[in-house]
């Protein structure tokens, strides 16, 4: 499924890569990780929950838990890099982050990128989404048409009776090009893949609460539809539309169409 060279997973926050695809990053030896954010918000009320009394401390500490959790799949420091916006921030970089991801892709030749859905769960996901899909749009003159091959995996959003729905793809706006609308890939975890998924999640420990709801017998991927990132991901209420995080739906596709008229491309697939 994967090739054996030039993959990257690009996720929003540290955690959020083994929620995606815990149980199966041992076996991507050469697998390269980005964070978009440090996944510590400006405001203090989760780090003061934790015991932290500054975010650079709480950032640190959430770096500290993905090193543990990232040694366990072997996947060493020098594979794993963030690019250091504060978690609930990342909308406000998007044309930013998408040119630093495109240049990050042309020097390590990726061919293919895991990332979130566009599924309205958290605003820096769809942020990170945005950023991926856009830096792939920026490289394509440069690889004379060749395009970076982005998967999907799951994660979470607001059901249509307001629940949450962990791992669970939305619907699909839009079959990707060549590629059927049912090429979900549904993988079952090993005992031993869902033992090390614990223990990846374990390492989280001050996302303990955030992570209960992700289950580890099964990871889901599917090639990324065309997104278009002007139009909310699905009908009614997102979920992140429920928390006060300074960024609704609304003000975020804002956001996201000022990028696309920055980065001078009308859409990002």
């Amino acid at each position: 499924m994967f090739p054996d060279d030039a993959v990257a997973v690009v996720v929003a926050h540290p955690d959020d890569e083994v929620i995606g695809i815990g149980g199966h990053l041992g076996l991507l030896p050469s697998v390269r990780l980005i964070h978009v954010t440090d996944g510590a918000p400006h405001d203090m009320s989760d780090a003061r929950r934790h015991g932290f009394q500054t975010r650079e401390a709480y950032a640190e500490a959430r770096r500290r838990e993905l090193d543990r959790a990232m040694a366990l799949a072997n996947v060493t420091p020098d594979r794993v890099q963030c690019l250091g916006l504060a978690d609930q921030e990342a909308s406000l970089h998007l044309a930013a982050t998408a040119r630093r991801l495109a240049g990050w892709f042309a020097e390590h030749r990726m061919r293919l990128v895991l990332t979130h859905p566009y599924e309205g769960g958290h605003p820096d996901h769809d942020a990170t989404a945005f950023a991926v899909h856009a830096a792939a749009r920026l490289l394509l003159p440069r690889r004379e048409g060749e395009e970076i091959r982005i998967l999907e995996m799951g994660s979470y959003h607001a059901g249509p009776n307001g629940e949450l729905v962990t791992q669970t793809f939305l619907p699909p706006p839009c079959p990707p090009e060549g590629v059927g609308a049912g090429d979900e890939m549904v993988m079952p975890l090993s005992e031993a893949q869902r033992a090390m998924k614990r223990r990846m999640l374990e390492c989280h420990a001050t996302q303990a609460e955030v992570l209960s709801p992700f289950a580890v017998d099964v990871e889901r991927f599917r090639p990324a539809p065309c997104y278009d990132f002007t139009a909310p991901p699905h009908p009614g209420t997102l979920w992140y539309d429920r928390f006060d995080w300074g960024m609704g739906g609304e003000r975020w596709r804002e956001l996201a169409s000022k990028a696309l008229d920055e980065l001078g491309i009308s859409a990002c697939r």
